[in-house]
């Protein structure tokens, strides 16, 4: 089965996608009413983590999926799937954004790797836009595993000059 396989089947039952990305933000309110701000505590901030990743992991999927459509694949904006590419990032917006209201996202357990994921996807796809639009590897004539090394070397920059930026020292893990 091919990535287009499963959306074309997705787009067959498409009020199974609907109602998946649609109860996220509507448990993210209904979770808010209820817990009476003690979002921070055990098991609310569990709860909150749940809805987090069901809603980010598909859309931001979702947001890769469209930038390297419109970037690398030159799709048009009117040919977008709106059920497939639009409302998983939609839902992801509203359910953060509701869940931000009711905790501080710092005490939900793994958001900060969701949102270092999110910044190494982008570092990713940027360093591939530049490599697509420079022709670096047709210009210098490099084999590929040269280029793959400078590409992961880049990329640790990047994770280290970021962590430095938003003020989290790199430290070693070793």
């Amino acid at each position: 089965m091919t990535l287009q396989d499963l959306f074309r089947t997705m787009g067959e039952r498409p009020q199974f996608l609907v109602a998946f990305f649609a109860a996220l933000p509507l448990l993210a309110l209904i979770l808010g009413a209820v817990d009476r701000d003690r979002g921070h505590y055990s098991p609310w901030r569990y709860l909150y983590s749940g809805i987090i990743y069901l809603s980010a992991v598909p859309g931001i999927f979702s947001l890769t999926l469209n930038v390297y459509l419109f970037l690398f694949e030159r799709q048009s904006v009117m040919n977008m799937d709106v059920l497939t590419q639009l409302l998983p990032i939609v839902s992801m917006i509203l359910s953060l954004a509701i869940i931000r209201k009711n905790v501080d996202l710092n005490y939900i357990p793994g958001f900060d790797k969701l949102s270092g994921l999110l910044m190494l996807i982008t570092a990713v796809m940027g360093l591939m836009w530049l490599a697509d639009r420079t022709h670096i590897i047709a210009f210098f004539r490099m084999r590929f595993e040269v280029v793959a090394l400078i590409f992961f070397g880049l990329l640790i920059l990047i994770r280290i000059g970021s962590r430095q930026i938003f003020g989290t020292p790199y430290r070693s893990q070793g």
